[in-house]
């Protein structure tokens, strides 16, 4: 009985493992997207504002003023509005996590 909780545990945990591995992959193809504007993992080196290091709500504010052209800008509103909510999060949080540059 100990052994099959044991396998049914090691199961759970390597399919927990394998969608968060994937959840990483994703966020990371997503931010590729962002880099031809903003830089590498969000650190521009142009006039374009770096997303490194911005705090989570300030970004999802930000994607939220896109999306209701309550921010206008040239190419964000279409940029955000192609995103899904859990993508945003995602994006969020990845580029929070970026030390800034």
């Amino acid at each position: 009985m100990d052994r099959k909780r044991f396998l049914l545990g090691l199961a759970f945990f390597l399919m927990a493992q394998s969608v968060f591995a994937e959840e990483i992959r994703n966020v990371e193809l997503l931010a590729a997207s962002c880099a031809s504007c903003h830089g590498t993992r969000g650190h521009s080196v142009a006039g374009t504002p770096s997303l490194a290091g911005l705090d989570k709500l300030y970004f999802l504010e930000q994607m939220e003023q896109f999306i209701t052209n309550g921010r206008i800008s040239t190419v964000m509103h279409h940029h955000a509005s192609g995103y899904t909510e859990k993508e945003i999060e995602l994006l969020a949080s990845f580029f929070s996590k970026q030390k800034k540059p």
